[in-house]
């Protein structure tokens, strides 16, 4: 299976060298990378609901499961907090967009971008309740996905004894959608071809250029907050080295950077965070509800693209319109993590609501976007992960041992079926939760010293 990630680096290379070799023919070549995007899309909703449903079920008591949501939920709101301080004294020390003359020529495309992007807070709430109950699969909305999954757990959970077929049911339709989704992924060298070499071909080295101070400022904030915010709360919240989780993770990235969405990674992340030892209840929660709610790499770009923005027109937002301009922007963001582009819409839609006369210079920055959503899309998906050991650690829920077996390569992940079988599966079947068979929990808190 490794042969196919060596593929889609070739790919990537290749993608660069055709879309400055022949720009106008990568152009045609962008439904290849959407139609690679758009496959892995239509197996987020039945692997959520999968997850979901067979962590909260095999789970004895549903305060257990109310205690993670609770914890990830603080803590996602905490990073969004120390990454919107982070990008705000970057940007401030950078000055990002001083002395540029911004051509507003893209104002159209943008305020059709900021249309989208305004979602009220009603709205939004209103939109996480489906249609149906099975429209929430073909809507494409992981909130949706999620609420549905909830109560189906939380049903069966009630249903004791007479749930358990149910949940074997459940437990070999995941495995039948994990390996379908396996099948999909000989497709990501083409996907990654098209996407590369249409962006590539969209936007040459003159926008690069002309933007390279953001560009280069966002990327540095980024692995920043990468590296000394997630890497030490990970180590001093759960022992476990940042640098083995990313290089576990390794292959998710090339994806996402590849596709330049985070979403594309999402069940992949699922799968390797059981296999890592984490329990099913905990990734099934901390996991999907971190792709709306836990948008690190969204609230550094946002504030560094706005003060850009406003710098570049003459016009500086003062420290409190900067505060409160942003604060709108994360509330106005949840539920477009995974979607490429999404941030471009958000920005939009915040200045128009704030700003207006501002929003005309977001058209500037498109041409960038897509480079600069693969950064957001990687620290994103870093800090989910962060997330998903972090919150496993603290509800006793994560297992450092096999932790350390995968990162040493004693255990390592079945690329073959993408699911987990180094006993939280049989865990979920028979319908056992830790807090009744206290293995994993028992050996986490063993080794939770251990350097993983």
């Amino acid at each position: 299976m490794h042969y196919l990630y060596i593929a889609v680096i070739a790919a990537v290379v290749l993608g660069v060298i055709v879309g400055f070799a022949a720009p106008d023919f990568a152009k045609e070549l962008k439904p290849l990378g959407t139609g690679f995007v758009n496959l892995i899309k239509m197996m987020i909703s039945p692997i959520i609901f999968c997850t979901i449903v067979l962590g909260i079920g095999s789970v004895a008591k549903a305060a257990k499961v109310g205690k993670v949501g609770l914890l990830a939920i603080t803590y996602f709101l905490a990073m969004s907090t120390a990454a919107l301080a982070i990008g705000l004294v970057v940007g401030n020390l950078l000055h990002p967009g001083e002395g540029m003359t911004l051509d507003p020529a893209d104002a159209a495309k943008v305020q059709e971008q900021a249309s989208e992007g305004g979602e009220g807070t009603v709205d939004f709430l209103l939109g996480i309740i489906p249609e149906t109950m099975v429209s929430s699969f073909t809507a494409g909305s992981v909130l949706q996905t999620l609420l549905v999954a909830l109560l189906a757990g939380f049903a069966l959970q009630k249903m004791g004894k007479t749930g358990k077929p149910i949940l074997r049911g459940i437990e070999h339709i995941q495995r039948l959608v994990f390996r379908i989704l396996a099948m999909i992924m000989w497709a990501a060298p083409v996907g990654a071809f098209g996407a590369i070499a249409a962006v590539v071909g969209e936007t040459g080295w003159d926008a690069l250029k002309s933007l390279a101070v953001i560009m280069i400022g966002f990327y540095a904030t980024c692995l920043l907050f990468v590296g000394l915010v997630l890497g030490s709360v990970l180590w001093f919240g759960a022992r476990v080295n940042l640098f083995s989780l990313l290089r576990y993770l390794g292959r998710e990235f090339l994806l996402i950077v590849s596709t330049s969405s985070s979403e594309s990674a999402l069940p992949r992340l699922i799968a390797k965070m059981e296999h890592l030892g984490v329990s099913k209840p905990v990734v099934g929660i901390t996991v999907p509800t971190g792709y709306s709610f836990n948008l690190d790499g969204t609230a550094i770009y946002l504030t560094m693209a706005t003060l850009f923005v406003a710098a570049a027109q003459g016009a500086p937002l003062s420290v409190s319109e900067q505060i409160s301009l942003l604060v709108f922007m994360i509330i106005a963001s949840k539920g477009a993590a995974g979607v490429s582009g999404a941030g471009i819409a958000t920005l939009a839609g915040g200045l128009q609501s704030h700003r207006p006369e501002l929003v005309d210079g977001v058209g500037f920055i498109l041409g960038i976007d897509r480079f600069m959503s693969e950064a957001r899309a990687v620290t994103n998906f870093a800090g989910n992960a962060v997330a998903t050991v972090l919150i496993g650690s603290w509800t006793k829920e994560f297992d450092a041992g096999q932790a350390r077996r995968v990162f040493s390569g004693e255990a390592p992940f079945n690329e073959a079926t993408l699911v987990d079988d180094h006993g939280h599966d049989e865990e979920g079947a028979d319908g056992k939760s830790d807090e009744s068979d206290g293995t994993a929990g028992k050996d986490g808190r063993e080794r939770a010293g251990a350097n993983a």
